[in-house]
């Protein structure tokens, strides 16, 4: 998945800034998220406060651009600094836009950062890391296609290198010798290509490089252990002598495409998985050396791990280690001609967010919903929802879909990301409340020839993102109506009997609870909530509260605040929420007239009042 960067806006003067550097990362295929102080708008993710908030994306792994002076960064993150090995890339850009300056993580990736973020500003990368400064190159950091099997012995090496010291250099590392470095046959000093496991002597005289070449090919029982895969990739790596680090995939086939253990063990070495049809598995018969008949029984082709790690391996590749099996996995490992490095064979697994972003504004996202968005590939939604989403939407590709294509949208939302495509389903409040999140599950639950989803759709990773719901927003504009039990009811009779929703309302009625009803009229169904009213007024008073809350967080928010015996079926259309308070509901008038409806406000007290009466006496 392609991880966000976050832009960490601290006021309104720098939110051009902002938007400058993510128009330059963006342009690159980059993921973007701009977090600003609460009080801009024009922002994916707000926060209050800088420091805190900048600590909170550092521990939670988050690559940061901070467009604040580096003393404010040092200080954010300074008690939390652990090993500089694991660490996020971190960046200070100045207000004047002149200079960038990488912080942390300068071999993460925040000195290819600088660089590109300056050249798209036409700043000054203040790079300061000794090898990038001299050299041109930074030894603990190689290419992609290459590791480092032993990136603890970085520093010492290459402080000896910048004292002068001359090096020996493989042929195959054509990327270092294009540095600047001191070369020389005769040199103590090694750089090493190898895809075998280096001896631990080397690691004070020499740095060993791996080519990631090895492609493991894996099988396994359904519900395997992760730790049990894991253990027996290691173990066959080991009885071969290959290192972990010229790992450049894991592959298998497609059907396995949703095991669990397969993708921590690629998230365990540090590489993608990826996986091949069985035709495509069958057409390494030729080259397999344990084919099986049992196999092509169950499956469909004669080898799985060996199959897999020959396709992965490509037409110039061999297979370097034949199927070695456990009592529930099987590995082999092939050998690719050429380093594996961003274009991989074969299809990754893909992946579904289901987004709830809330009534509207931004302030009401949550920063996992902006991170999904801001990582997906593709947005489908119905347009109005996509277009709340303003600048977090560009440059991504997105599927309009219209009001009443419900099910159109999640189909093709599943069978895109069955492609390998990651997708997010756009939905506003919560996905998962009247909304997108049960529809999916339910194409999911059905099989394909009874109006399912395909079995690559099946496969993909699916996350359910929550958000904050109509009802919520509703109840906090006008205090806390929703303070004690209550229940949501559907009021569209479309896709639930009118009957069900009567029986519905009398429970709701007679057990008391704070009613919030969605779906309350449409331009056609005008006597539901009139029926609804009645229902409620035979049990609870008259001057019971009820609150109107109609485009909640948008600019023609409306709110107004009745009485059960006072709501009109006509101040109400399809975008309001309906909430009725229960017979214990109050509805209280504030001093500042700016909230609820004029200052009126309404809460559902809990039974603290037993409690402060016996203080009081």
């Amino acid at each position: 998945m392609n991880r966000s960067i976050a832009i960490v806006c601290p006021s309104k003067a720098a939110i051009r800034l902002a938007n400058q550097i993510k128009s330059v990362l963006v342009e690159h295929g980059r993921s973007v998220v701009v977090h600003a102080k609460s009080d801009v708008t024009d922002a994916d993710v707000p926060f209050t406060d800088t420091i805190s908030h900048i600590r909170d994306l550092f521990t939670g792994g988050k690559d940061i651009v901070a467009l604040c002076a580096s003393g404010i960064v040092i200080r954010a993150l300074a008690p939390v600094l652990d090993s500089k090995f694991n660490e996020p890339a971190v960046l200070a850009v100045s207000r004047d836009a002149l200079s960038v300056v990488p912080l942390l993580g300068g071999h993460h990736g925040a000195n290819d950062l600088a660089r590109l973020i300056a050249k798209g500003l036409d700043a000054h990368a203040a790079v300061t890391t000794a090898g990038d400064c001299r050299f041109r190159l930074a030894l603990d950091n190689p290419p992609a296609g290459w590791k480092l099997q032993n990136p603890r012995s970085a520093g010492p090496v290459m402080a000896k290198i910048v004292d002068g010291t001359a090096v020996q250099v493989d042929d195959s590392l054509d990327w270092i010798k294009d540095g600047k470095l001191v070369i020389s046959n005769e040199a103590d000093i090694k750089l090493i290509s190898s895809i075998e496991m280096a001896s631990p002597e080397k690691s004070e005289t020499a740095l060993v490089y791996s080519p990631q070449r090895l492609a493991v090919g894996v099988g396994c029982e359904r519900g395997v252990s992760p730790d049990h895969l894991i253990a027996h990739i290691e173990a066959t790596l080991a009885s071969a002598n290959l290192s972990r680090e010229a790992i450049g995939m894991i592959a298998s086939v497609d059907l396995k495409m949703d095991e669990a253990a397969i993708h921590h063990a690629a998230a365990h070495f540090g590489v993608s998985a990826r996986f091949f049809s069985v035709s495509e598995l069958e057409a390494q018969k030729d080259k397999l050396q344990t084919p099986s008949d049992v196999v092509f029984a169950e499956v469909g082709c004669h080898g799985v791990a060996e199959g897999a790690a020959l396709a992965a391996a490509g037409v110039s590749g061999s297979l370097l280690v034949a199927k070695v099996k456990s009592d529930k996995a099987t590995c082999a490992i092939g050998l690719a001609a050429e380093p594996f490095s961003s274009a991989l064979p074969g299809q990754k697994r893909g992946h579904l967010s289901v987004v709830g972003i809330g009534p509207g504004q931004s302030e009401w996202r949550t920063p996992e919903a902006s991170n999904r968005i801001a990582e997906a590939e593709e947005l489908v939604g119905y347009g109005l929802y996509i277009d709340l989403l303003g600048s977090l939407a560009d440059g991504k590709t997105r599927s309009d879909f219209p009001l009443g294509g419900e099910e159109d949208r999640c189909r093709y939302a599943l069978e895109q990301a069955g492609k390998g495509h990651n997708v997010a389903l756009i939905c506003s409040g919560d996905a998962g409340i009247y909304a997108m999140g049960a529809l999916v599950m339910e194409l999911l639950d059905r099989s394909e020839d009874a109006g399912g989803v395909s079995a690559a759709a099946k496969r993909i990773e699916l996350t359910h993102v929550p958000g904050v719901s109509a009802l919520q927003a509703a109840s906090a504009r006008f205090g806390a109506l929703l303070g004690h039990d209550f229940c949501t009811i559907s009021l569209s009779d479309l896709l639930t009997p009118w009957e069900t929703i009567v029986q519905r309302l009398e429970a709701a009625a007679q057990g008391d609870f704070v009613v919030a009803f969605y779906n309350p009229v449409s331009k056609k169904r005008r006597t539901q909530l009139a029926r609804a009213k009645e229902i409620l007024l035979a049990h609870r008073p008259p001057e019971t509260p009820v609150l109107l809350a109609s485009n909640l967080g948008r600019e023609t928010e409306n709110l107004r605040i009745r009485t059960l015996s006072e709501l009109e079926v006509d101040e109400v259309d399809m975008l309001t929420v309906v909430l009725v308070g229960s017979s214990q509901s109050r509805k209280i008038q504030s001093g500042d007239r700016s909230v609820g409806d004029n200052g009126w406000q309404a809460y559902t007290p809990r039974g603290y009042a037993k409690r402060i009466d016996a203080e009081k006496s």
